[in-house]
């Protein structure tokens, strides 16, 4: 294969308090690239780490022509440190995203080319195990895939990842999408395009702390499933009709108590149970409601996606 004929992939990797295990995510993504027929570069984005990732990131960058490095302004989220990392290198001819905390084994990177060069678009991978889930992590993630497969317009197979390679015509489609509030995966998924899963056995972690917390996991389940499901929206009227069936029954039954058997429930009782159901009706109503008033607030408003503040490495 001649030099002007070989194909140029990119890797791009959010990291955020990651310094530690950066050295061996370069060194293990380095061997299996340098192995591969294609020109490559490393894309490390730095999501407003605290501790020493952003020069350890330019150290390597110095070292290394091959690394390049970004700075966001502040924490902008694993998503948008994503984004960020795909949007800057709009002209390979493939992208592969991969986790910082080499869960995401670099050694998987052949079998995701070797798709690829089969005529797969998109080459996601599908997590067998992990070797560190809790038991209650493994349920809320079985939890959230069905309930996102089975109440949205995505069809996402349980335990995937963002651990994928994206051919250049699914990046350059992703770069037309404008949504502020954003599941990465769901984005690429709903695209369509030929799509194939590999699946793999995540290793523990060797080095820090998973960068996700319980919060930012809830977050992230609230704003995708409310960014491709109007099942909320749908909920609350059936919220609304159940409580009106309740409450008839319930005015039903203390009325025939009334008639029948002599129960003395006064007009303030019929009153109360009546008004706690309606006020019911109205609170899950604006509640529903208002996660999607938010999401049209966020796009409104049009904030940029994220905010560089420094670049590390050779950018053309």
């Amino acid at each position: 294969m001649s030099q002007t004929s070989r194909k140029s992939l990119a890797v791009v990797v959010p990291v955020y308090n990651e310094a530690q295990g950066l050295d061996a995510l370069h060194a293990r993504v380095s061997a299996v690239m340098n192995a591969l027929p294609y020109d490559w570069q490393l894309i490390l984005v730095d999501d407003g780490s605290r501790d020493h990732s952003w020069p350890k990131i330019r150290e390597i960058a110095a070292r290394d022509p091959k690394v390049k490095g970004l700075m966001l302004s502040r924490n902008f989220g694993k998503e948008m440190a994503l984004t960020a990392g795909v949007e800057l290198c709009p002209d390979v001819d493939a992208v592969i995203c991969l986790d910082a905390d080499l869960q995401h084994p670099p050694e998987l990177i052949p079998t995701l080319t070797a798709k690829w060069e089969e005529g797969y678009e998109i080459v996601a991978t599908v997590r067998e195990a992990v070797a560190d889930y809790s038991p209650m992590k493994k349920f809320g993630s079985k939890a959230f895939y069905w309930v996102m497969t089975r109440y949205s317009d995505l069809d996402i197979p349980p335990s995937s990842t963002d651990f994928r390679l994206l051919d250049r015509k699914v990046v350059r489609t992703l770069l037309q999408f404008t949504e502020r509030t954003r599941m990465f995966r769901g984005l690429i998924d709903w695209m369509g395009f030929k799509k194939t899963y590999i699946p793999f056995v995540a290793p523990a972690r060797d080095t820090g702390q998973v960068g996700y917390s319980f919060k930012k996991l809830f977050n992230l389940a609230v704003n995708s499933f409310t960014s491709f499901s109007l099942l909320p929206l749908r909920f609350t009227g059936y919220l609304g009709l159940t409580i009106i069936g309740v409450a008839l029954c319930c005015l039903a039954f203390m009325s025939a108590g009334n008639v029948l058997w002599g129960a003395n429930y006064t007009p303030m009782a019929f009153f109360t149970v009546f008004n706690t159901f309606l006020i019911g009706i109205v609170l899950c109503g604006l509640g529903m409601v208002s996660l999607y008033i938010g999401h049209i607030h966020t796009e409104v408003v049009q904030r940029p996606l994220y905010i560089i503040r420094e670049r590390a490495g050779r950018w053309e």
